[in-house]
């Protein structure tokens, strides 16, 4: 039953995202050449909803699913690692055209060339796997 909750949330989420053309390469391409405010209203909204999540979760001591205490733990703040991920992101969204939620959306839209974005995709999350603990932290 659980499973099919993440099922509908997510089904849910790929509706927002393709009604709102957060999964269009146009828009895309028009947030890259700062010609148009959509996909960063997009992005701001979702960033101020995240912030304003995290600080329910922290204050009210909410509850998972499951029935256990959420905890949001501090992170490393290391900056040459966010720069470097940040950039290579970056870097794949621009050439793609589409970041990795949008990319299951637009594959259920129908846009199959997008499989070989998502296979790329999960391709360097598995090289990405091999080398962690290779990496200076």
């Amino acid at each position: 039953m659980r499973n099919f909750s993440y099922l509908l949330v997510g089904t849910f989420f790929g509706i927002v995202l393709y009604k709102s053309e957060a999964a269009s390469w146009f828009r895309i391409y028009e947030m890259f050449q700062f010609d148009a405010f959509h996909m960063y209203g997009i992005i701001g909204s979702a960033v101020v909803l995240g912030i304003l999540f995290v600080q329910w979760v922290k204050r009210s001591k909410a509850k998972s699913f499951k029935g256990n205490d959420i905890t949001i733990s501090e992170k490393k703040k290391t900056f040459v690692a966010n720069a470097i991920g940040g950039i290579l992101f970056g870097l794949g969204w621009a050439l793609a055209g589409a970041c990795p939620g949008p990319m299951y959306t637009l594959v259920g839209a129908g846009f199959l060339p997008v499989l070989i974005v998502l296979l790329g995709a999960l391709l360097g999350t598995f090289v990405y796997g091999l080398l962690k603990s290779k990496l200076p932290h």
